[in-house]
């Protein structure tokens, strides 16, 4: 009757019992009722039939327990709840919540004949009836999706309204290396500074209230935390408010559902941790196209500047720059689909523009260093005409831009981690098509002509050169 006439909020345990329990007796009424609420974490009903008015509340059973002063017997006989009884059910409460059962406590009281609404405070010198027990165990997935966020740096931690015994089996189950416990009668205690100190030590929350998930999920940002939170419930909904990053799921609450920044259409833990994989593995990417770019734009135009201040003519033609811009971009395309080294992928990453820098410091006058070089190896050594010098200086340039991303593409040895084939068909395809048209007649049209054999042996040589040397210094710049 209960979770039949109870209004406010409806819960998977209202449904649950709905679905099993016998019909009601319809000759009962209900008059009116106290709508759970997350402070006093219990429900109350008034129902009536002819002169007789009964109250009938269920809630957290511990609570509930605190107001009885009778019990109801097995038989139906009604006896003074006293303390050696009292502490029998108490332990009974924790031997089922070690179970990994959630309990709801039942109770009633008989009301005056005349009595038409009831109130909080009615709640008092109640009878208690027993406990319902639900068992709600997680999915067959959740224990491998946690050990995969554990093992990806992040730390997760438990806040929930169910009992510390009941929060610890699921811990158990789930295989989670939790520290410390804090119930929330104990934060109710502690100033937000305190809490902070607290939660970052802490990894299972119990007894908790909506807005006691508040004050946890802001504690947790205060240490300097980036902090996800995942609900589905309208009490979930300031804590997936307070937090960096909100989750809810789609068939969460449409409260928890506003609230929250992302929406996982299927309710697994897994999604989580295969968003944050991706998440990771898209900003490692989006990091080599930075390196990449800063790095070859600053060499590059360090060289055509000191290049123009030397020479007696540009060392390219706008037509072949714009060629080289057109084939490099081109060659990045594949580097959204690249992979990720696995300590890359197994901690946050964080954007921080001073590595950006000092990337760009070193490998940008290296490059500049090589092109000088060459610039001087053109002119000095085999004194080149100006359409072979500007030949040359593309396909060096060109090579060296494309073919330096599989060295910078990973802070491992080039050699020893993979890329992507699409990133390789893209790098290697765009290198072939520039070289297709410098080296050969089909050219002209942009300046270029035939370098003789041995300033294109030259030009390779100086390009492994640089590739070994970027290799050699990439520690040194990713650190």
């Amino acid at each position: 009757m209960n979770s039949r006439f109870a209004s406010g909020m409806r819960s998977n345990l209202d449904d649950a019992i709905l679905a099993v329990a016998p019909k009601s007796d319809s000759s009962w009424d209900h008059i009116d009722d106290a709508p759970f609420d997350f402070e006093r974490r219990r429900a109350s009903v008034l129902v009536g039939r002819r002169d007789e008015r009964q109250m009938i509340t269920k809630g957290a059973p511990e609570a509930l327990l605190a107001l009885c002063t009778d019990i109801e017997q097995s038989d139906g006989k009604v006896v003074p709840l006293n303390d050696a009884t009292r502490k029998i059910i108490l332990n009974f409460f924790e031997n089922k919540s070690r179970e990994g059962l959630r309990l709801l406590g039942i109770a009633q009281r008989p009301m005056s004949p005349d009595c038409s609404k009831i109130v909080p405070e009615d709640e008092v010198a109640l009878t208690f009836v027993g406990c319902a027990t639900f068992l709600d165990p997680p999915k067959a997935t959740a224990r491998g999706a946690v050990a995969r966020l554990v093992n990806a740096d992040i730390s997760v931690k438990i806040v929930s309204g169910d009992s510390a015994p009941v929060v610890s089996h699921l811990v158990e189950m789930l295989g989670i290396p939790a520290r410390g416990i804090l119930a929330g009668d104990e934060i109710d205690t502690l100033t937000d500074r305190a809490l902070a100190d607290r939660a970052v030590a802490t990894d299972l929350f119990v007894r908790i209230s909506p807005e006691q998930k508040g004050r946890i999920v802001r504690a947790l940002s205060l240490s300097g935390n980036t902090v996800g939170f995942l609900g589905d419930g309208i009490n979930d909904a300031t804590a997936i408010h307070a937090a960096d990053v909100g989750l809810s799921v789609e068939g969460g609450t449409d409260v928890a559902r506003e609230a929250a920044d992302i929406i996982l259409l299927a309710p697994d833990l897994s999604v989580l941790a295969d968003g944050v994989s991706e998440g990771r593995r898209t900003y490692a990417n989006i990091m080599k196209y930075v390196r990449m770019s800063t790095s070859s734009n600053f060499g590059n135009m360090l060289s055509m500047a000191l290049a123009s201040l030397a020479l007696p003519f540009l060392p390219l033609t706008p037509l072949q720059i714009l060629f080289n811009n057109l084939l490099y971009d081109f060659s990045e395309i594949g580097i959204p689909f690249d992979t990720g080294d696995e300590a890359t992928l197994a901690r946050p990453q964080a954007w921080n523009i001073n590595s950006v820098l000092g990337f760009t410091l070193i490998m940008g006058p290296l490059s500049s260093l090589f092109d000088f070089a060459t610039f001087a190896l053109l002119e000095l050594g085999f004194k080149a005409d100006v359409d072979v010098f500007r030949t040359a200086w593309f396909a060096e340039s060109i090579a060296t831009q494309i073919l330096v991303i599989f060295v910078i593409r990973t802070a491992q040895r080039a050699w020893t981690s993979r890329p992507n084939r699409i990133l390789v068909w893209t790098s290697l395809g765009a290198l072939a098509v520039a070289l297709s048209v410098a080296l050969t007649p089909i050219g002209r049209f942009a300046g270029f002509v035939p370098p003789p054999m041995p300033i294109l042996v030259a030009i390779a040589g100086i390009t492994v050169a640089y590739l070994a040397a970027a290799e050699a210094l990439k520690p040194l710049a990713m650190r």
